[in-house]
């Protein structure tokens, strides 16, 4: 009974206070958002402890009392199973412990299960190893690949990568300089393969011997717009930096370079949107 009329107070509180109860247990914002939310009432130091004690034992229940998006995660097992649509996500915040039975399944990482999966993943890998989601990963992988270059520390490169991931491009490449801004990847380099290429040379010397074609993007004289250009399916699609844009080595190695159209006042668009604009063009080509 205590249990009952611990969910119905926290429904009526979360009517105030939601997201930041859902980041006292851990199952949404960081501690310091939640904190802040909560504001520095007196209130707000034994009830946050209240709640850390309660979800020890009643941590799920507790979730999908406050939470719309956490109560499919009570039932999370079913609900994946019934999502044939794997960009409709119901687990946006994360779940919490696995409720039930464990699954004997050597794709599930035992901490996941016991602690929790607040990671930017799709449901369909939720609770899963990061050795197992890029071994998945590799058996649907499409065959185009993405090539940045690095030269001055370009911060779209991050974006780039991410958007790779969602795409499922088979490799990104880094030609330039090794180290890369990850801040935008949002972690999904962890799930994405990436390799590093010292110069422009080194990059297309790995090209021919792979069979793969270079697609430049960049608005340059003589470029076809993406709209009438046919992607071959084998490809790595070549991105330069914001502002110079790519290198006229890079140019001068493309098989062909594509512009994507425009009709504002603006030269450009930012490197990281031309790159989803770009990997976009090849999907809708070659995976429908």
């Amino acid at each position: 009974m205590l249990r009952g009329a611990v969910v119905t107070l926290l429904r009526k509180l979360s009517r105030r206070w939601g997201r930041a109860i859902a980041g006292a247990i851990a199952i949404a914002p960081p501690r310091s958002q939640a904190r802040s939310a909560l504001g520095s009432r007196g209130l707000r130091r034994p009830f946050v402890t209240l709640l850390r004690r309660l979800s020890r034992r009643w941590g799920r229940e507790i979730a999908g009392a406050i939470s719309p998006s956490s109560t499919a995660h009570s039932r999370y097992p079913r609900v994946v199973a019934e999502n044939e649509n794997p960009s409709v996500e119901l687990t946006t915040n994360g779940v919490g412990p696995w409720v039930g039975e464990l699954p004997d399944d050597a794709r599930f990482d035992p901490e996941l299960l016991e602690r929790g999966d607040s990671r930017n993943v799709i449901d369909r890998y939720r609770y899963w190893s990061m050795q197992a989601i890029v071994a998945d990963l590799d058996e649907h992988r499409h065959p185009f690949h993405v090539a940045i270059e690095n030269w001055q520390h370009d911060m779209n490169i991050g974006s780039i990568v991410r958007s790779a991931n969602a795409f499922a491009a088979d490799t990104v490449h880094i030609v330039g300089r090794k180290r890369w801004n990850k801040r935008g990847a949002m972690v999904t380099d962890r799930y994405q393969h990436v390799v590093h290429h010292a110069d422009v040379a080194t990059f297309v010397e790995w090209a021919h011997t792979a069979g793969v074609p270079i697609i430049a993007i960049d608005n340059v004289p003589g470029s076809v717009i993406i709209e009438t250009f046919d992607f071959p399916a084998s490809c790595v699609l070549l991105f330069g930096q914001e502002g110079p844009g790519l290198s006229p080595e890079a140019i001068e190695a493309a098989d062909a370079v594509v512009e994507i159209s425009q009709f504002g006042s603006t030269r450009s668009i930012n490197a990281s949107a031309a790159a989803a604009v770009a990997m976009h063009a090849w999907i809708t080509q070659h995976a429908f």
